[in-house]
Order: structure tokens, then sequence, then C-alpha cells
């Protein structure tokens, strides 16, 4: 048959010709080889790279097919040599990010349409319900959870990483609930943080239980976060930055505000990132015509310092563990001396140069 013409292969990306020639080939496609990449396949025609694809978690990117080998099909076999490769990692649920020209062919190859920003990026999901049952989730965590604060009005949000739960994250959501009948804190789902996100979860859960107005969600895979976004197909870093929040606000504003009601966006300043303060920017500018009132909180500060996780990681990598207990709540202390935490405080001290 046709496609009897191509060899298929596995690209091992640490080799270093078979990477070069990977990165090569996405270059004349105008791409770029994302570092998030766990599995590559491509074809060839008689040694020539002619079309490739790659699994990185839950994610299916850098999908290129060369022009004069277009309309070959290829692109079908790359996602579902993509998708197997997925199965066999146990991961069913898969995404596909790309540019909305490509919308029709992904949705072929039975992908959804989640969210769109312009002419930048559209995310797609390989199930018709993902995010409807993900928002039927959230009703349910509502209704079990919580206890109105009658003497407050308008429903609340806060998105936190955790890396981990410091006093400066429960003073925002302590503010945060003072000033809603109802508060919802989501917590990033990706485990690209040295805290896993069951941790950071729990840590979280744990240290907002006197508030009894707030319900502590899973962010899943429709809170984006900035490790978990894509950004092989997009060239200046700005764009990168603000395409990624406009998108994850097109969710926010798009599914989950509808769904719980919420009126109000609570956030910390950032002096410090520059990702998260761009954020806070394009938020500041898009929430407010969406009906979303958005309030930036100065940070806690201690010894003129802001109180960070970065700076908790830092004192952890320098082995000064005692000087953390001022700019945590007494269980993330706990857990941080427990034998649970030491694989986390060994993964930091081994890594020093990355945190």
């Amino acid at each position: 048959m046709w496609y009897d013409i191509f060899s298929k292969k596995a690209v091992n990306i640490q080799v270093e010709t078979e990477r070069i020639q990977l990165e090569e080939f996405l270059k004349w496609q105008n791409l770029a080889l994302d570092p998030e990449v766990e599995y590559t396949i491509a074809f060839f025609d008689k040694g020539k790279m002619v079309a490739t694809g790659s699994l990185g978690g839950k994610i299916l990117k850098c999908i290129a097919v060369d022009e004069e080998y277009q309309n070959m099909g290829l692109s079908a076999k790359l996602v579902t040599d993509l998708i197997h490769e997925a199965c066999s990692r146990g991961r069913t649920h898969l995404f596909i990010y790309t540019k909305p020209e490509n919308k029709n062919i992904f949705s072929d190859l039975g992908f959804y349409p989640i969210a769109e920003v312009s002419s930048k990026v559209i995310l797609m999901e390989n199930r018709p319900n993902g995010i409807k049952n993900y928002l039927n989730q959230l009703m349910k965590e509502k209704n079990y959870s919580i206890s109105d604060h009658l003497d407050n009005t308008g429903t609340g949000a806060v998105v936190v990483n955790c890396n981990p739960f410091t006093l400066g994250h429960q003073y925002l959501i302590e503010y945060a609930a003072s000033r809603c009948k109802i508060l919802h804190v989501f917590v990033l789902e990706e485990d690209k943080s040295i805290f896993p996100s069951v941790i950071r979860y729990r840590l979280v859960s744990e240290g907002v239980q006197h508030l009894d107005n707030v319900v502590v969600h899973q962010g899943k895979d429709y809170i984006i976060s900035e490790a978990t976004f894509p950004s092989y197909f997009i060239k200046e870093y700005q764009d990168i930055v603000e395409t990624h929040a406009l998108l994850d606000l097109e969710i926010f504003t798009r599914y989950i505000s509808p769904s719980l009601e919420i009126q109000k966006r609570f956030v910390g300043e950032e002096p410090c990132c520059k990702v998260t303060a761009a954020y806070n920017s394009v938020m500041q500018e898009n929430l407010p015509a969406q009906g979303i009132e958005v309030q930036v909180l100065p940070r806690l500060r201690d010894e003129g310092k802001a109180i960070s996780a970065s700076r908790v990681r830092e004192l952890i990598c320098e082995g000064r563990l005692s000087e953390v207990k001022k700019l945590v709540p007494n269980h993330t202390y706990e857990f941080l001396l427990s034998a649970e935490a030491d694989g986390i405080i060994q993964q930091i001290q081994a890594n020093h140069k990355k945190y």
C-alpha cells in the first residue's frame, strides 16, 4: 500500500544526531522542540524525516507533517501511535494545543475544542464531555462542603500552586474568604512542582479547615499553569506569556466562573516572578469586562521580605529548615519534619541550582 514507502521510528532525543534531525525538521515547520517531550515518533521517506509527533504527559505535541506529504494520512497515523503510547502509560484523557487552522484535522481524529485564543492557539481534548464532567464535579464539591457566610456577598476564587503552602498563601485565602459568601480555591494539579500535587492539595486543605466558607478543588486539566502550557509554536516570549494567560482565562470565564457564579478573583501581588506578574496584568485587563472583579493583595512579609514558596525552598536548599518555621503554618512545618518529606527535601538540596 501507499504508506509502505514510509518507515516509522521512535526518536531518541538523548542521541544528539537524532535530536538535531528532529529539531531541524521542526524548525522547518516553524516549530521548536518542546522541553517536556517524553516520547517522539517520526515517519521517514528514504531516510528523510517527513512527519513527527510527540507525547508529554497527557499532551500530544510537536505534531508536524512536511507540506509535500500532507493529505496522505500521516497526521492520523501519528496521532493514533501517540494515543496508543499514552494508553500504554495509563493515560487515556488526552489534550492537544495547536494552531486554530489545524482544528478540523484533529476534530476528524476524535478531539473536541475547549477554548481558543484568536489566531494563536486552540485547546482540544479527546473526550466530548470532559470539561462538562469537571464542572459537574466542582458543583458536587461545592454542595458537599459549603457553609454560607450570610454577612458577605458574592462568590470568589483563588488559584494557587503552593509549592509548598506558606503563611502567605493562608493570608491570601483568609482575606478572600472574609470578603465572600463562598470562596473556591483551585490547586494546580500538574506535577511539575517539587511538591507533588497530592501533597500540595492536602496542605492547602489542612490550612483552610478553619474557614467554613471555603471549598478546595483540584485544578485538574482545566486550570492551565505555565508549566503545562506548551510554547513550541509561539516565537516571542511575551506573546507566550500573554497567550497562556488568555487561554487560561478563556476557560475560566467561559466554563468555571458561570458554573460556580464566581464574581471575584483574588491574587497576590508578584514582585519577583515576571511571568506571574504579566499574568496578573492580563487578568486585570480582561476579567472586569466579563463581570469579574480582580483584587490584588500585597504580599505578607517577614523582616521586610515577601513570604513565598520559593523562599521556603531556598532555605530548605541551604539546610536552614528551622528558619522555615516562621514562614509556614504549623501543619506545613510538621510535614517538612516528617519522614514523608525526606525525599522532597533531598531532591531540593540535590537540585539546588534549580531552586
